[in-house]
């Protein structure tokens, strides 16, 4: 009897907190993040993707409308650049041809190209990838594991062979690998362990880069004004193609972090963020970077620009 009454009080609490996280969203987004970076707004590219409406059911199937073509379709725009934007694996893959990379467009360069006046061809198109982030009562209730993919493809009512299911299980495994060597890396499901995980890595004392452009025009741009470092230790995540918002988050050591402003040809301005790997000694030498820059790993620092949409975290 004692024990039925535990589990009863114990749902009951649950369904409660669950109730007063939908019912006060903007109370608790802001109460949360304040008290785990009590000096960092929440920046706008994390705010844009807290949309509780669409949140899924903790039970049974779910009404979450984000899953249609938006989230997992194979031609969404993802969080988009002309470089690959999950984690270090991307490399290799682009470099086989298994992530395409927008021709003409400039993907790496040098670090000794961060500098007042020097022009690129850039394309920071706007991702189309609309799922959202869910607290962390919510993100718990939904199995995230190879060994329950098909349970979860059938509560977000996927066919097992479609293109849309590929995908799903496209990003738990990337999830589920290892980390490679020097990195330390996490996949977020809810807002809170996006938070916890850069938190873990950095201090509650840290600063959240993203890039942002006017109009996202493929053409040339100039470095408008000096180059400003904002870390040489640094967090990145990637928004990944899910029925909710999952970010791949990961610590890689041996970075430099920029904040570049462009003026495109036709007057667009760009806040872009840049990461500069100084460290390619372990790298693979099939890599797509060294073939476009034409140089061998562990020779000069590797630089590239950030998706729109992805995150950057550095102490403050």
């Amino acid at each position: 009897m004692e024990h039925f009454r535990f589990i009863f009080l114990s749902s009951f609490l649950y369904v409660i907190l669950l109730v007063g996280v939908f019912a006060s969203e903007d109370v608790y987004w802001e109460t949360y993040w304040q008290s785990a970076l009590p000096k960092t707004p929440i920046p706008q590219a994390v705010q844009e993707l807290l949309h509780p409406e669409n949140w899924p059911g903790t039970e049974g199937k779910s009404t979450y409308t984000g899953i249609s073509k938006d989230a997992l379709n194979v031609n969404t725009i993802q969080s988009g650049s002309a470089f690959p934007t999950a984690g270090p694996d991307s490399y290799a893959k682009a470099a086989t041809g298994k992530i395409p990379v927008e021709q003409g467009v400039t993907t790496f360069f040098f670090e000794k190209d961060l500098h007042l006046g020097k022009k690129m061809t850039l394309h920071f198109p706007k991702t189309t990838n609309n799922a959202n982030l869910l607290p962390r009562l919510v993100a718990r209730a939904q199995p995230f594991s190879s060994s329950k993919l098909p349970e979860i493809l059938n509560r977000f009512s996927l066919k097992p062979e479609s293109a849309e299911a590929e995908i799903v299980k496209q990003t738990i495994e990337e999830c589920e690998e290892p980390s490679i060597e020097g990195e330390e890396k996490y996949c977020a499901t809810s807002l809170e362990s996006l938070v916890d995980f850069s938190v873990s890595k950095l201090g509650k004392y840290a600063e959240v880069f993203s890039t942002k452009v006017d109009v996202e025009n493929k053409q040339e741009y100039r470095i408008a004004r000096r180059v400003e470092k904002v870390g040489e230790r640094s967090v990145v995540c990637h928004k990944q193609k899910y029925v909710y918002a999952v970010f791949y988050c990961h610590e890689i050591r041996s970075t430099r972090a920029y904040k570049v402003s462009l003026v495109g040809a036709d007057g667009t301005k760009a806040e872009a963020v840049a990461v500069c790997h100084t460290d390619t000694r372990k790298w693979n030498i099939k890599l797509l970077a060294f073939q476009l820059l034409k140089i061998k790993p562990g020779t000069v620092p590797v630089c590239h620009f950030l998706p729109s949409g992805n995150l950057l975290w550095v102490p403050n």
